[in-house]
């Protein structure tokens, strides 16, 4: 009986060993949980808030709008003064998005699904609610460009599907935009390269001003992956131009900014981007005593 006993255990403890075994062996070869634990359950540990507070109340973030669309409007009235007989027609080449367009109940959504990065399936989903409003000054000053006969061109990178131009296009309408029509609307689905587009509109138009929020609404050259120091040296040598050529607006909470910190423009929302974050906001900071 004894003999029966302790071999039915040496049974059951060569059972244990191989199926812990087997598992460490599992748990060797078994691909990694994503790391994507984003913010915790309250949501105010998000890394968006700061960035989509001062979006949704700060009246700086209002006021830098009406500046931009005040000099652009300057930029206009100089060239209309300038105009001679015979001269190519004027024109305002802008972009759309965190432009001449907000988004602002999209942030605000994110913020309040606790999402911390931009989530390319929830903006296709919003897209076709016809959420946006206009920016501050955008309306006054598209239609200061109309009443004007400067024809209004709205360049802009989207990708919803088949519908993704009708939604753009509904956008502008929705707002009572001018010059909303096929032949002033491009919108680019498997590019963010508008410098082909904006080349063709200045063989045949007097440019007064650009608009963008990115440096890349204006010219390919900026937009640098991975290489923050790159992206600063180009802007810098171009530093005459802003505010002359180009009038750009504040977008803090999504960009080709982040294309020079990530890699991508749209980077997943993983803990290891997170670290890259943190580490760009302490890029300059001080070590204490």
């Amino acid at each position: 009986m004894r003999s029966l006993k302790n071999s039915f255990k040496r049974h059951v403890l060569a059972g244990l060993v191989l199926a812990t075994l087997s598992f460490a062996g599992q748990a060797q070869t078994a691909s990694p949980a994503p790391n994507t634990t984003g913010p915790g359950a309250a949501g105010v540990d998000n890394a968006l808030l700061y960035a989509v507070a001062w979006k949704q109340t700060a009246a700086e973030y209002r006021a830098l709008y009406y500046q931009g669309f005040n000099v652009a409007r300057m930029h206009v009235q100089a060239a209309l003064a300038k105009r001679q007989p015979g001269d190519k027609p004027l024109a305002v080449v802008t972009d759309v998005d965190d432009t001449v367009l907000h988004a602002l109940n999209y942030w605000g959504h994110l913020v309040n699904q606790k999402k911390d990065f931009f989530d390319d399936a929830i903006w296709d989903q919003w897209i076709p609610e016809n959420k946006v409003t206009a920016a501050p000054g955008a309306a006054e000053f598209l239609k200061f460009c109309a009443d004007n006969k400067v024809e209004i061109f709205y360049v802009t990178s989207r990708d919803q599907g088949e519908k993704t131009y009708e939604y753009a296009m509904g956008h502008l309408r929705h707002l009572g935009f001018p010059y909303a029509d096929d032949k002033h609307l491009t919108v680019l689905r498997d590019t963010s390269n508008k410098e082909k587009r904006q080349d063709e509109i200045m063989t045949t138009y007097n440019v007064a001003v650009f608009l963008g929020d990115n440096l890349n609404d204006f010219r390919r050259k900026y937009y640098i992956k991975g290489d923050v120091d790159k992206r600063l040296e180009l802007m810098d040598a171009d530093r005459e131009k802003f505010g002359r050529d180009y009038v750009i607006f504040p977008n803090p909470t999504d960009g080709h900014w982040m294309a020079a910190i990530f890699g991508e423009s749209e980077p997943p929302p993983t803990d290891a981007n997170r670290e890259k974050l943190k580490k760009a906001a302490a890029r300059s900071a001080w070590q204490g005593k």
